[in-house]
């Protein structure tokens, strides 16, 4: 979906860089001392317009999250979204997660969440799937020992794809669940397109991963 240019956009990141990291490299290794504890750390890749990460925050006080997102435009509204919420264990990145390695150390995160993830349906883009082997190495790097990858998606193709992506990298599954909303689980947060398309009826995927030895 194309998204509406903000040209306001700038000034806002400039105005709360305490809220939305600029040059995030900078902190490799250092981001509890950015949140100011010794909390866990949690990191969702794609964190769109902010609600599951406003819900987890919420639910959570004692972890710290961070939302990556590459589009400013979308950025700027999960930023609005944290702000009226007031949660101090929110930091976002207007960044491009190509290599986790760049922004976190080994280690240094506890949990990783992958909601709704471009599905990259074509074979030739199968690289760019986030549950893609080159992801995978990253992710198993910056996790820490007993961290997990929750993985939540609508679209059956690219959930039987990473199930597959896992089992052959080695990992080790703590839930596959192939209608997540018919066990009303009273602790997961939904995002917005997760509201959407539950709405029209469609199951959600969700299975949570880990790699063994970890």
């Amino acid at each position: 979906m194309r998204q509406r240019h903000k040209p306001w956009a700038d000034t806002f990141l400039q105005e709360n860089n305490h809220l939305v990291v600029p040059q995030a490299q900078q902190y490799k290794g250092r981001w509890k001392e950015l949140f100011g504890n010794n909390n866990p750390v949690h990191v969702e890749i794609g964190t769109g317009k902010g609600q599951f990460l406003v819900g987890m925050a919420q639910q959570h006080p004692d972890i710290n999250f961070i939302g990556i997102e590459l589009a400013k435009s979308i950025v700027v509204t999960a930023a609005q979204k944290v702000l009226d919420a007031e949660h101090k264990n929110i930091l976002l990145l207007n960044e491009n997660a190509a290599d986790f390695r760049e922004i976190f150390a080994d280690g240094e995160i506890a949990c990783i969440y992958l909601n709704f993830s471009d599905p990259w349906p074509k074979n030739r883009h199968a690289k760019r799937r986030l549950t893609y082997q080159s992801f995978l190495e990253q992710y198993q790097e910056v996790l820490a020992s007993k961290g997990e990858i929750i993985f939540k998606t609508d679209n059956r193709g690219l959930f039987e794809y990473s199930l597959v992506s896992f089992s052959q990298f080695g990992m080790l599954l703590n839930e596959v669940n192939l209608d997540l909303h018919a066990i009303d689980d009273p602790l997961n947060v939904m995002t917005e397109y997760e509201e959407k398309f539950s709405a029209k009826g469609q199951p959600i995927y969700r299975c949570r991963a880990f790699f063994p030895g970890t």
